[in-house]
């Protein structure tokens, strides 16, 4: 009896703490929380070596009734088409030259005059973990596209070159024609298509740039390495938040993509992208374009060399940003990395930010969190 006794103490103690965190999806009960553990605290207990022996029975125990409790919280649904309290979200096929490409339009209810285009990584979609993020533009007033990339989700097109880069430029000309001002964020991949396409003259007023490596040079050895380090770098409580939204099986279905469609590989197309040329250009321009470049600390597939020869390309125009404690798969659904983020393109894009732009002829440059390198 006290073992069992000792069992219930300690699965209404995960509850209560997943609700002090606001751990909905870590949580089976929110109204019971802290009567069920009041309860439990006046029933005999075991001695300490049971409760040590029980920690991870209660701890498993506790995840599959919150699993059971939570099994509609699923965030995914936040990026459904539809008519929501602050936002309205369009499923498009928008028009370009290869053939359509197909988007999520999102725009917050009261309309938007500025819009940021997110481009996903390699072997993800659209709405990879895309929905903090993007609530964390509609929240600043911006409007959001999210595309798939040629060869990735919904496209019907392969990965190619250079018909992909058209297939980033073209939604942002659609957007141009509706917007006065367009933001672009890029992660990894996505950011080494929109960087060439940006280049190549594609229309923008803001870049932001998230964990692109300047190449990739991996080969089987490596790979899998890579692969077990980022897998062990995305342990960390930081990660807990996403856990506030949704469910843990909907959470890690949320991972499933739809793979790679490919006439080339991602390792070549690197290569024809030419990420360190990009930014050259980018570089040359006059004014300078505004440019945001975030990398992560234990990122294990843009290695410290890697992500110092982009800080080396961004000096004297664009922000560069190392965040110590992230890895390449955690970076862009890490809160800092977002928060930083979203702040920055709303600074652009907003009609005050244009306004300073038009009159100094150059990026302001604002008080940012002390991981801040410029350069």
């Amino acid at each position: 009896m006290r073992l069992l006794a000792t069992l219930f103490r300690l699965i209404t103690l995960y509850n209560t703490l997943a609700n002090l965190a606001g751990l909905r999806g870590l949580s089976w009960s929110e109204r019971l929380a802290v009567p069920l553990t009041v309860l439990s605290w006046r029933l005999p207990a075991a001695k300490w070596p049971a409760v040590i022996a029980l920690l991870i029975p209660a701890l498993i125990a506790h995840l599959g009734l919150a699993t059971l409790r939570r099994r509609r919280l699923d965030p995914r649904q936040r990026l459904r088409p539809g008519v929501y309290a602050d936002r309205q979200i369009t499923r498009l096929d928008v028009p370009a030259r290869h053939g359509p490409v197909p988007a999520l339009h999102i725009v917050p209810r009261g309309g938007a005059t500025a819009a940021v285009l997110v481009t996903h990584g390699s072997g993800c979609d659209k709405t990879f973990y895309a929905w903090r993020l993007v609530d964390a533009l509609i929240e600043r007033g911006l409007a959001v596209m999210l595309i798939d990339l040629d060869g990735h989700g919904e496209s019907p097109r392969p990965q190619s070159f250079p018909h992909m880069v058209d297939s980033v430029a073209d939604p942002l000309n659609w957007l141009r024609l509706r917007y006065q001002r367009i933001g672009a964020l890029g992660m990894s991949l996505g950011g080494a298509v929109l960087a060439r396409a940006v280049a190549d003259g594609a229309p923008v007023d803001a870049l932001a740039l998230w964990e692109v490596p300047p190449r990739l040079r991996l080969n089987a050895r490596e790979y899998r390495q890579v692969q077990i380090r980022e897998a062990l770098a995305i342990i960390q409580l930081r990660m807990l938040h996403l856990f506030r939204d949704g469910a843990i099986d909907h959470v890690i279905r949320a991972w499933q993509t739809s793979g790679i469609r490919a006439t080339i590989g991602t390792w070549d197309l690197f290569d024809a992208l030419d990420v360190p040329g990009s930014l050259r250009a980018l570089a040359q321009r006059q004014p300078p374009l505004p440019a945001l470049m975030v990398y992560a600390g234990r990122d294990a597939i843009v290695p410290p060399a890697a992500a110092a020869e982009i800080a080396a390309l961004a000096a004297g125009w664009a922000e560069y940003h190392l965040l110590p404690f992230a890895s390449h798969i955690s970076l862009p659904i890490d809160m800092a990395c977002i928060s930083l983020t979203s702040a920055w393109l709303h600074r652009r894009l907003t009609a005050t930010a244009a306004s300073e732009w038009h009159q100094s002829g150059r990026t302001p440059t604002p008080a940012e969190p002390s991981c801040k390198n410029l350069g």
